[in-house]
């Protein structure tokens, strides 16, 4: 846990409460993982919570949802809530980090390497 989670969840746990509406980050964590990279689709409007409104605000470019956690401190919990409810609203892109490459198929390798052999 980091120290900006600690200090939240410590300090004011009604705050983070009132923020997700009482909603936890379990189910946005199979959306979100920390290195989600987050960009913004539109502009806040004076409606949106603020919250949010700094999220979009931030995101002009793409973030992890770590940096934003970071920039907003808050726990990352709740920074999966809210960019949950902007994605839903489509205010918001988001895109898994890119996976690590597959290893070559082993065969394959053999293949190739008996082959140059042959040579």
């Amino acid at each position: 846990m980091s120290a900006a989670d600690q200090d939240w969840d410590e300090g004011h746990p009604e705050r983070l409460y009132v923020i997700t509406r009482g909603r936890s980050g379990l189910a946005a964590r199979t959306t979100f993982d920390l290195v989600t990279l987050v960009v913004s689709r539109s502009e806040p409007t004076p409606t949106l919570p603020p919250e949010h409104a700094a999220i979009l605000r931030i995101c002009g470019s793409p973030l992890s949802v770590a940096e934003i956690s970071a920039h907003l401190r808050l726990p990352v919990s709740v920074i999966t809530v809210l960019l949950t409810d902007l994605l839903a609203e489509e205010r918001i892109e988001a895109r898994a980090s890119v996976p690590p490459a597959a290893l070559p198929d082993r065969a394959l390798l053999e293949a190739v390497i008996h082959g140059l052999q042959k040579l």
